[in-house]
């Protein structure tokens, strides 16, 4: 690492950008999986859904989930109009300022008490979280070449894991000594080093942006909605979009039946945090384990192949097993194996795609994918989970284990059409728009 300060600047960028996240990740679980609707929703919801006699104790996650979705169609527009119109060295910082000035706010709420804070800061992290991490995997393929992506995105995944397992682990230790306001606080000081890395970092982009002869730092202008329009054009797009969705999709069904599982088993928000810490940690240790000793090989001796297919059969057996067998312990190792799949092989294999392709296709399609989409499965697939849970777990799974199958058929289909990007040895050249 000493050999690449990208690289070491990658590696705390991640590191901070995860920890940031997963210290309020388990405070985002435990408001999802609340039986308090007064902390979640303000009292003028409350008494609208009670005047229409809706049971609005029993649909937290799905109205959530679909508050998050409306949200991330406003967003959407907003953050393409922010990158279409600034320059990367403003909109980067500006974005991350943003974030920090909210956490500061949010720190006040919780310290005060405000009903209805947990719809506010679900919404926000939802928010946060698909961007930040959008924005991030961007910045990389503006400072890495596609080789380079193969040898390092496995270890800079490893750092947020790093991250993704000290975040919950601060919250676990601090959650019910210092209070969740406070949390806040921890958070923000992650999120203003990653300002500081973004600002190291920016001296490789322009070098590989003189070495290949593209400017990358210059506003991008176009459409503020031609991520969504590439992504109807391009079939590549088209079928990363389609993993995405049909993937969150899987663990939504999966999350779905652990906030049960909490709801049931654990009495105070606190209480619910440390146990969501908990399958946080699982997962940052199996997906630490993969990356550091499998993503880079498989990625740079295989290619994108294995690092897909391999989740897919994971997920076709987990899913086979929950069908005959739905229990609770089975539901956890499930999610665990999951999760941790996706963060040590996929995104890591779907981001070196965009090394490949032009800034376009990164800030824009990418960002798209990564919120519309990502969030458009999320609402689908929570309602679906409350329409199938009436008839149990199993025929929930069961139509989870289908959905896999869906899933192994287009990541069958983005490698075919990955086959057709330039070479590794041709990784700079841009991909036509027109």
């Amino acid at each position: 690492m000493s050999e690449s300060p990208p690289l070491l600047w990658s590696f705390v960028y991640f590191f901070c950008l995860l920890s940031g996240y997963y210290v309020l990740r388990p405070v985002r679980d435990a408001m999802g999986a609340s039986s308090d609707v007064e902390a979640v929703f303000p009292p003028d919801m409350i008494a609208f859904f009670a005047a229409h006699g809706i049971p609005l104790k029993e649909l937290i996650l799905q109205v959530l989930s679909t508050c998050s979705f409306v949200l991330i169609l406003i967003a959407q527009p907003i953050y393409g109009t922010l990158v279409s119109r600034f320059p990367r060295r403003v909109f980067l910082p500006v974005l991350f300022g943003f974030f920090i000035l909210c956490l500061l706010g949010f720190h006040l709420l919780f310290d005060s008490q405000v009903a209805g804070r947990g719809l506010a800061f679900f919404l926000w992290v939802t928010v946060f979280n698909v961007f930040s991490v959008a924005v991030f995997w961007s910045f990389m393929a503006d400072v890495f070449s596609h080789d380079e992506a193969k040898k390092y995105y496995g270890y800079i995944g490893a750092a947020g894991t790093i991250g993704a397992f000290t975040g919950p682990l601060i919250t676990r230790t601090l959650a019910e000594k210092v209070g969740l306001a406070n949390l806040m606080l921890v958070s923000a000081a992650f999120l203003a080093a990653c300002v500081v890395c973004i600002w190291r970092l920016r001296r490789w982009a322009l070098q590989r942006e003189a070495k290949v002869g593209r400017d990358n730092e210059s506003a991008m202008g176009g459409d503020v909605l031609a991520g969504l329009k590439l992504i109807a054009k391009e079939p590549l797009l088209r079928w990363l979009a389609a993993l995405v969705f049909l993937g969150v999709g899987i663990g939504q069904l999966l999350y779905n039946q652990q906030a049960a599982i909490a709801r049931e088993a654990f009495a105070t928000a606190e209480a619910r945090t440390a146990y969501y810490a908990g399958i946080d940690i699982a997962v940052n240790v199996l997906t630490l384990i993969v990356q550091l000793f499998a993503t880079r090989w498989l990625l740079s001796r295989f290619g994108l192949a294995p690092v897909l297919l391999i989740p897919m059969a994971a997920l076709l057996l987990g899913f086979a097993v929950l069908t005959a067998s739905p229990l609770p312990i089975v539901v956890g190792i499930v999610q665990v194996v999951t999760r941790s799949n996706e963060f040590s092989l996929m995104k890591p294999g779907r981001e070196t795609i965009y090394t490949r392709v032009d800034r376009q296709w990164r800030y824009k399609a990418g960002a798209a994918i990564d919120t519309a989409f990502f969030r458009g499965g999320e609402i689908t697939f929570s309602w679906t989970y409350k329409a199938l849970s009436a008839f149990g777990s199993q025929v929930v799974f069961g139509a989870g284990l289908l959905i896999a199958g869906v899933m192994t058929a287009s990541a069958w289909r983005l490698l075919r059409e990955e086959k057709k990007l330039p070479s590794a040895g041709a990784g700079d050249v841009p991909v036509r728009q027109d």
